[in-house]
């Protein structure tokens, strides 16, 4: 079986058709750049969809691997661990949070903190009190519950019925929430950068104003820094920056920088809702994704790291720019910190995959987000120097784009 000869093609033969993945087949990466089986060279710019943080095979990273590997692995939540421990421990000394679960993806650690939310307004105000406001355009993870709380139809179409008890309101307008919210309201869930949405940063004065009527009407603020925490805003967690503290926060992706890992955290009051059997997960906390989480965290709440993303967010607004003075394809460079998103012209809406096919012929690696907003998640540690090579291959692929045409 070890010298079985895959690619693409066996994709189509052997995998649920639900992903379309590009052409070529990945089969190794260093930093910022990876490799495919006929050896050509790709610059990163998708980063695993913001999960490779820290590039891939980073030396720290495989040697928390290797270490941990020769050690425990696994042992369920009948017992604890030191990895766990060591890891909960840190993220409450970085954070507001006192309280950690542990999961292995976004989705778990949004279905966590929506089940806490409902449970802890059940606890404390009764039944009637399990209405959840959420955002449209957001995106919380793909089981039932959080594409029921996420703001895209296309996600939930299909799988009806979904969970009841959550309006969708337009972000960044707090009228809307307002005129939403009542003391029915268990809690208010919101990415404080929309990123499946399309990269859409929330305005600081809205966050704000969403804190102060959670506040009023005894609600909870739940923050989902999935694809926007570790470190990718410029802070550990975006909350820091916009002078808002949420009330539950969830995390995956670059928590664990390429090693499956989520964690939901929150205050010790509210996290007592979560008692003894009332949720749990398998294989959550296990020793070798929290080894692994550890050595991440530690590295991205490095003060130098953090303080280098607006630099590297500069080069990518200023390349994008070029690009589009000199073939008109954008209409506006959103985000924050190294979540960048470049918004088509409508006659390109829907054609992102042509964009994704040129760089990738280019040898650059993108993402799109949503039908309109090509995307760049790089890793936190991308140089200078690969910024300014991928951004080289973009212009070539927009102008091959371009020459082509919307409609070819």
């Amino acid at each position: 079986m070890s010298d079985l000869h895959v690619s693409r093609e066996t994709f189509d033969e052997v995998m649920v058709p639900n992903y379309r993945p590009q052409t070529m087949v990945p089969v190794r990466g260093s930093g910022s750049k990876v490799w495919d089986q006929e050896g050509k060279e790709y610059i990163d710019f998708g980063g695993g969809i913001a999960v490779n943080a820290l590039g891939h095979c980073h030396p720290r990273l495989v040697a928390a691997v290797k270490n941990q590997s020769e050690q425990l692995w696994h042992l369920s939540n009948v017992y604890t661990n030191e990895p766990a421990l060591k890891l909960a421990k840190r993220l409450t000394e970085l954070t507001f949070a006192e309280r950690v679960y542990f999961c292995n993806s976004g989705a778990e650690a949004n279905e966590a903190a929506f089940k806490l939310a409902r449970k802890y307004a059940w606890d404390h105000h009764g039944p009637d009190k399990h209405e959840i406001i959420a955002f449209t355009n957001a995106f919380h993870g793909r089981t039932l519950f959080t594409v029921a709380v996420g703001g895209q139809e296309k996600y939930r179409r299909g799988f009806e019925p979904v969970p009841a008890g959550i309006t969708h309101v337009p972000f960044n307008d707090l009228k809307a929430v307002e005129d939403a919210i009542s003391d029915k309201t268990c809690a208010v869930v919101m990415e404080p950068v929309q990123g499946e949405g399309g990269i859409v940063p929330g305005d600081p004065e809205f966050v704000k104003g969403v804190r102060a009527l959670c506040d009023k009407h005894n609600a909870l603020l739940v923050f989902d820094e999935i694809q926007i925490g570790m470190g990718r805003s410029g802070e550990l967690f975006s909350y820091m920056g916009l002078g808002v503290t949420p009330d539950i926060l969830t995390s995956a992706k670059g928590l664990g920088g390429g090693f499956p890992v989520g964690a939901m955290l929150t205050t010790a009051e509210v996290a007592e809702s979560l008692g003894f059997g009332t949720h749990g997960s398998t294989y959550g906390g296990n020793p070798m994704a929290c080894a692994v989480a550890l050595e991440v965290v530690n590295m991205v709440s490095d003060p130098a790291l953090l303080a280098s993303v607006p630099g590297k967010r500069a080069r990518f607004v200023d390349a994008l720019e070029k690009v589009n003075a000199e073939h008109n394809v954008f209409t506006e460079i959103r985000g924050k910190g190294l979540l960048v998103g470049a918004e088509l012209k409508p006659e390109w809406h829907g054609k992102g995959a042509k964009f994704l096919a040129a760089a990738r012929e280019e040898g650059l690696m993108l993402l799109v987000a949503g039908p309109k907003v090509l995307r760049m998640a790089p890793s936190l540690i991308i140089t200078d120097e690969e910024i300014e090579e991928g951004m080289t291959r973009l212009s070539r692929a927009v102008a091959s784009v371009v020459a082509a045409g919307p409609d070819s």
